[in-house]
Formats: structure tokens, C-alpha cells, sequence
């Protein structure tokens, strides 16, 4: 999960929700059975700070009559608040690539052509209070809130090629995961990455070997 992925979020969603406003919106409004943040004529602009998975169903019936754009903040940089003591920075740090622990979910999404992913690189100040009951009655800090503090990227995926991109410059013709994961900062993306692809056809097995299966752009 990304930084920001598990969170019941409260603040920093509805801090996106008024940047993204525009003159004519409806928010908060049902469609069809469900309830969407932002309606913008046919367009639904839905801010996910949680599981990707969680809104397969919705997704399978929104798309049928409207465009989606998924917007999705990945916590770069985290402000730790903790009762009145002064604010710390995690060691927890997200990037672009953390986008594919939520794809993973759903990995052919970006087949649809009415849909795009919005992933948005922010810093927050993450609020947390000391809770007794936490970790299994050991007492520990549980976060309360999330608020935004700065937006530093905006990245688009709408296509299987925006994905494609994210595989590192000068990469050989047949590569491993280990060749991906210096770029995208662990083995663990780099199979994310890879999975993904594979499901849109993208990429395809060319060989398995002792130092891992082999791939190939798809021909």
C-alpha cells in the first residue's frame, strides 16, 4: 500500500475535492446506485485515497455511461503530529510507483477508454494521537487525520502506454525485474510493474531462468 492508500481520509480528501472544483460541479451526488464525489456532466471525477479494489463494481457500472478520472495522492514527504510535541518527518517516502500497489487490483483498467488515473505526489501532516488500545492493548499512535500540505507532481495515466513509460530508459530488448528495480526502487514494483503489463498484453514471457522469468516487449 502506498503511504496515503490505507487511510480513512478526511481532510486531505476534501482538500483535493475544492481543488478540483469547478463552476457548474455537483458533489457528493447518486448515480445510479452509488454516490460519486464529482459530477461534472457525464464526467465522474472520484478521489481514492483507498484500495483501488474496493471500487471494481463501481467502476464496472460507471464506465458504461461515463467518462471516470480516478485522482490518487501519494504521500512523498509525511509531517508526523503527535499531541503537542513538534512535528517530525517519516522516514516513508511514496512515489510515482506507488501507484502499482493499487493497480495491481485492478491491472487491466487502463484497457477502458474511459478511464484515466490521476496520481498526485503531495506532502501532508499526518495527526495521530496515543491510543491504549492500539497494537493489541500495548498502546500506540493512530493516525487521525491527513492534511495537505503541498501538491508537488501531477501524473496522468489514461493509456497502456502512460504504464509503459514507467519501464526505466535503455532497458535490454530481453530484461528480468531486476533489471526494473533500481529504477523503481524495489524488486517488489518491479514485479507490480510487470504484472500489470502482462495483463495488458503489453509484455510477454520469453524464457524462465535460475536468475528469474525473462520478458520481452509484446510483439
Amino acid at each position: 500500500m502506498s503511504d496515503i492508500g490505507t487511510l480513512n481520509e478526511r481532510s486531505l480528501h476534501r482538500s483535493l475535492k475544492e481543488l478540483l472544483a469547478e463552476r457548474g460541479d455537483e458533489f457528493e451526488v447518486p448515480v445510479g446506485n452509488f454516490v460519486v464525489d464529482i459530477k461534472r456532466g457525464s464526467e465522474i471525477i472520484e478521489i481514492q485515497t483507498s484500495s483501488f479494489g474496493a471500487m471494481a463494481r463501481k467502476l464496472d457500472v460507471l464506465l458504461d455511461a461515463h467518462t471516470v478520472r480516478i485522482v490518487h495522492p501519494i504521500a512523498i514527504e509525511t509531517y508526523l503530529h503527535r499531541d503537542k510535541r513538534k512535528p517530525r518527518r517519516s522516514p516513508k517516502k511514496g512515489t510515482v510507483y506507488s501507484l502499482l500497489d493499487e493497480l495491481v487490483s485492478l491491472p487491466t483498467m487502463l484497457d477502458h477508454p474511459n478511464l484515466t488515473v490521476d496520481a498526485v505526489l503531495v506532502s501532508v501532516d499526518k495527526i495521530q494521537r496515543f491510543d491504549d488500545r492500539a497494537r493489541r492493548g500495548r498502546g500506540g499512535w493512530v493516525t487521525v487525520d491527513r492534511r495537505l500540505r503541498e501538491i508537488h507532481e501531477w501524473q496522468r495515466f489514461k493509456t497502456t502506454g502512460d504504464l509503459l513509460a514507467l519501464l526505466p530508459l535503455g532497458l535490454p530488448s530481453h530484461f528480468t525485474t531486476a533489471d526494473i528495480a533500481p529504477e523503481v526502487g524495489s524488486r517488489t514494483a518491479a514485479q507490480r510493474l510487470v504484472y500489470c503489463l502482462r495483463q495488458l498484453g503489453s509484455i510477454e514471457v520469453v524464457d524462465r531462468t535460475r536468475s528469474g522469468v525473462v520478458y520481452q516487449l509484446a510483439t
